[in-house]
């Protein structure tokens, strides 16, 4: 119902200030004395709900034309229509418009970040009937084996490196009950939808951090939507560290919040010392009080800990940086997370920490061996190669943005200057260990929620009026220009950062019926050979099954490999062992975009094995073979 709002039939009426709600009207009287006439004037629609119903009504046109069943080369950029992209710009004009009402009206930026998570992420969960990166299919393994055994074992040494995910088994724990409640299949049937559930649950643990610094609701939103555009590295997926990362930045948002020494503000207390968008310092609490936050804590730090190995570290390196500031000098609660975190690690944890400890003395220092990208080869082909530069470009664009806030912002920096040394606080790890070439990329998701605040920072101009400078000044009216520029170029790092190798991550159904059968058929302490894990179903049976991904090793040794395939497989395989081979579409793709095997070796590798005596065909389609391993001997 539209509302009807008198307001004079005057010319000389005076609209209402840009940016700010007008007021009702009121009856008064003219220059000359007399009564003024009224007007029903109709209020328009809000811009915000505008935005929003058109860039769904885009989206939902775009989405059955989406051809994620014939990629190319780029993946799905240049099988996204027009359309899906037009949605995307009229979503992010909409959020810049809805930040001017930020103050008064902060559910619409909360709801275009909403919709920006659905737009961005909800298309391989709406229209794939698989599940989205073939090696999440290994934790639907775990859980279909914890269903199916009711228990896993941490202390068995499982192949395929699966023995990690017994030791830490809370997310496949909680997803066994889930599929249970649910009443379907498996974890599967819900496994693409885990990016925007987590993507949901994180957004008010952010805002509830960063209102903890800020109080300028335009810093805040725009913090949340650069996080969204920040977040390509692909660790929101159905695996223990989305959980587990959720679960972290919960306890930092109660730490933030509830942990301040009394008397530990000092000047920033004071409203003329800070910057106008800064928050002053969260109350201060007693001993008694961070006791009992402590004690409340504790399970969810023992949840962290019974779900991820890497997440409890970085906690803890969180929990020291803050306690180098006056503000969150609280050394019980970082005892209380070291002692739990040693506790798993020595217990149920105890084979892989042994492991660990065990490389720590060849990869300490080595930064450089640390901060690889996690493949064995090089990116190879236009879409790996655009997704990898893309990646570099988003990583530099947020440091530079944060950086810039640090200096232009030098007030609000330094009230924020716990969520700083957070942010901070997980790169040293690079001279720890590499983590079997994630580390990179786990640092940043880790720096990241620090690191966009201060980018927005950077982007979002203070209150005019305050804290005069030609700089700023200039700043604030440039700031209309730079503001939407620069979240449009976030946009269009995200979209290559995410979806241009997306060829590697969608897989047919047929391709997964192929490996589940010949899987099933395997008997037990077969050896499965593949040229990688990166396949669906490539972990089915891991718990009866043994494995070997033959071509996760440097191009050279690959390439001595493919001069006797049959030969090099057949020297590996013990003797008396059942074994088969199982080739892939998407082992092809995978190996070919990530540098394992040069141009046109995967199929020199499947033609030379078929032909090979040691090897018969027990099932062939253009989308996989499975070869069964007959030595001469037998």
């Amino acid at each position: 119902m539209q509302s009807h709002v008198p307001v004079p039939a005057t010319e000389s009426s005076v609209p209402p200030a840009p940016g700010l709600d007008a007021g009702p009207g009121r009856p008064g009287r003219t220059a000359g004395g007399g009564r003024r006439s009224w007007r029903i004037a109709r209020r328009p629609p809000d811009a915000g709900l505008l935005t929003l119903l058109l860039a769904a009504g885009l989206w939902v046109y775009a989405l059955p034309r989406i051809g994620f069943r014939e990629m190319g080369d780029y993946g799905l950029l240049d099988r996204l229509p027009v359309a899906y992209y037009l949605s995307l710009l009229v979503l992010t004009a909409g959020f810049v418009l809805s930040l001017r009402r930020a103050g008064t009206a902060p559910w619409w930026p909360a709801a275009h970040c909403a919709a920006l998570l659905f737009a961005l992420k909800a298309p391989p969960a709406v229209l794939y009937d698989a599940v989205r990166y073939p090696w999440a299919s290994k934790h639907d393994a775990v859980v279909n084996t914890l269903l199916a055994n009711g228990e896993l074992r941490p202390g068995a040494a499982l192949s395929g490196n699966m023995s990690a995910y017994d030791q830490w088994p809370g997310f496949f724990t909680l997803n066994a009950g889930l599929v249970r409640a649910f009443g379907v299949e498996s974890a599967a049937a819900y496994a693409n939808w885990a990016p925007i559930v987590f993507g949901l649950l994180v957004m008010p643990v952010l805002v509830l951090i960063y209102r903890t610094f800020c109080d300028d609701w335009r810093v805040v939103w725009t913090a949340v939507w650069i996080f969204q555009l920040a977040n390509w590295v692909g660790q929101d997926y159905f695996a223990p560290q989305a959980l587990a990362y959720l679960l972290h930045l919960t306890v930092l948002a109660v730490v933030l919040r509830h942990f301040v020494r009394p008397g530990s503000a000092g000047r920033l207390r004071d409203r003329t010392f800070l910057d106008h968008a800064a928050a002053t310092v969260p109350p201060p609490t007693t001993n008694k009080q961070r006791a009992v936050c402590v004690v409340i804590l504790a399970p969810l730090i023992a949840a962290i800990n019974a779900t991820h190995q890497l997440t409890p570290v970085m906690l803890c390196v969180c929990l020291l940086a803050l306690n180098l500031t006056r503000r969150y000098r609280n050394y019980g609660l970082l005892i209380v997370a070291g002692l739990l975190m040693l506790t798993w690690d020595l217990t149920m944890g105890r084979p892989l920490f042994a492991e660990t400890l065990s490389t720590l003395k060849e990869s300490i220092g080595e930064l450089t061996q640390n901060s690889r990208a996690g493949y064995a080869g090089q990116l190879t082909g236009p879409g790996p190669e655009l997704a990898g530069t893309a990646n570099i470009l988003m990583v530099l664009t947020i440091a530079a943005l944060a950086g810039a806030a640090v200096v232009l912002r030098r007030r609000l920096t330094r009230s924020a200057l716990p969520l700083l040394l957070v942010s901070a606080a997980p790169v040293p790890l690079f001279a720890v260990n590499d983590y079997g070439g994630e580390m990179l990329f786990r640092v940043y998701l880790f720096a990241l929620p620090g690191a966009a605040f201060f980018a927005a920072a950077a982007l979002v101009p203070a209150v005019a009026g305050t804290h005069r400078s030609r700089a700023r000044a200039l700043w604030r009216r440039t700031a209309a220009f730079v503001l939407p520029v620069a979240l449009l170029a976030l946009l269009a790092g995200f979209l290559p950062s995410y979806y241009a190798k997306e060829k590697m991550y969608y897989t047919p159904p047929e391709e997964t019926a192929l490996v589940t059968r010949a899987l099933d058929k395997a008997p037990d302490g077969s050896l499965i050979l593949a040229t990688s894990g990166s396949f669906p179903q490539a972990l089915h049976h891991y718990d009866r099954l043994e494995h070997w991904f033959f071509a996760e090793q440097a191009l050279p040794e690959n390439e001595k490999m493919l001069k006797d395939p049959a030969g090099y497989l057949a020297g590996g395989i013990p003797p008396g062992t059942r074994a088969y081979v199982v080739l892939t579409r998407t082992q092809d793709i995978y190996t070919a975009g990530e540098g394992l095997l040069p141009a046109g070796g995967f199929e020199t590798l499947r033609s030379k094995l078929s032909a090979s005596p040691l090897f018969r065909t027990v099932e062939s389609h253009p989308y996989g073979v499975v070869l069964e391993y007959r030595p001469a001997t037998r």
